[in-house]
């Protein structure tokens, strides 16, 4: 009989006295607290409401109703196709909405709706791959930066592909930890382009220099980065540094001489073609005329297959005998001293070599300065 006045007195109360009614009956519906409540009756006037000519009166209704669990589907999806104040309200808070509800949301809205649900707690996975898929760089910003939101190593892919040219998104990819090794690599890769593309870069380095600058960088900090990278994705990094032309001798040698052992092999199997446990066995025990034949099979002329042989040799006695002093680079440049200087080196690797060399000795004086503070 309540809901019956209630319906009776709407016909003739004021639209803000009607907000103020639809308010109180969102809420008494929502947590319960008027005893007796006729769920039904309750639900049937609510409905009524949604048809109401005063926006503030559906408002009020959508307020009250966002965040309960148990609100009616089919209130809850009209009020998400209402105005736009009203339908954010339920789209941005509502738990009754499905996964399937929000994607098609996604794809049907707005670049407003599509940020609303971008921030939303939780995301999941493939409602996070519809927004990486369609929707703009706000909404993709604010999925990134949400921290309930899935992204799987495919959406991060995605993103990072229709992204990679703008620095803030790419920015806040290179941020998170779960980030791809072959994504890393790409975006990586991005960041270069744009710092030599700089023509305030360009006029002071030259764009020659630059670029050279640049791809230098891009390759210490896949190099450093690959420490970290797990088996499988070792092996999509290795091919994305493959068909992006940047396995060169140099990048292999300076892999090579950081020690990062696990990428060097894993470009030797994509290069060879051998197996992974026939290059393990050859990098970790082989004669030197095995990891020669390894290193000219991978595409390495012979005029600098005997210098990395030389760093793998070097590399193991380290290994084995790590109280002795002197790092990979050191050795090879003593090597080359010893060989009568860099002429039979191709150009440039003994110019990395070196630079290998001085980086590392930074590194230690910077080490001996942390102690002694």
């Amino acid at each position: 009989m309540i809901i019956q006045a209630f319906l009776r007195w709407v016909e003739q109360a004021s639209a803000s006295n009607r907000a103020r009614a639809a308010a109180a009956l969102g809420r008494a519906y929502a947590t319960g607290g008027t005893p007796h409540l006729d769920r039904n009756a309750a639900e049937m006037g609510m409905t009524l409401l949604l048809d109401d000519p005063a926006p503030q009166v559906r408002q009020a209704l959508a307020e009250a109703l966002a965040d309960c669990p148990h609100v009616p589907r089919a209130i809850i999806l009209s009020l998400a196709q209402d105005r736009a104040e009203t339908a954010y309200t339920v789209i941005s808070r509502s738990p009754v909405l499905t996964d399937h509800d929000l994607v098609e949301l996604v794809a049907r809205g707005s670049a407003e709706i599509r940020a609303l649900i971008a921030a939303r707690h939780p995301v999941r996975a493939p409602l996070a791959a519809a927004i990486a898929e369609i929707g703009d760089e706000i909404a993709v910003s604010i999925l990134i930066e949400n921290a309930q939101a899935q992204l799987t190593a495919r959406t991060l892919a995605r993103l990072a592909e229709r992204f990679r040219d703008h620095a803030a998104i790419r920015g806040g990819l290179l941020a998170r930890a779960d980030l791809p090794a072959a994504v890393r690599a790409g975006l990586t890769e991005a960041v270069s382009e744009a710092l030599a593309g700089f023509s305030l870069v360009a006029r002071a380095l030259g764009a020659d220099r630059a670029a050279r600058i640049t791809r230098e960088a891009c390759d210490v900090a896949t190099i450093h980065v690959s420490a970290a990278v797990p088996a499988p994705d070792m092996i999509r990094l290795v091919e994305h540094l493959r068909l992006r032309a940047r396995l060169t001798p140099a990048f292999l040698l300076q892999a090579l001489c950081a020690g990062k052992v696990a990428l060097f092999a894993e470009a030797m199997v994509c290069l060879t073609g051998m197996g992974e446990a026939r290059v393990r066995a050859i990098l970790s025990g082989g004669s030197g005329h095995a990891v020669r034949a390894m290193i000219e099979r991978a595409g390495l002329g012979r005029d600098v297959s005997g210098l990395y042989m030389d760093a793998v040799l070097l590399w193991r006695r380290e290994n084995r005998l790590p109280e002795e002093t002197g790092s990979v680079p050191k050795r090879l440049l003593a090597r080359l001293r010893d060989l009568g200087g860099q002429a039979n080196v191709a150009p440039g690797l003994a110019e990395i070599i070196e630079k290998l060399d001085i980086a590392e000795q930074r590194r230690q004086a910077r080490r001996l300065a942390l102690d002694a503070a």
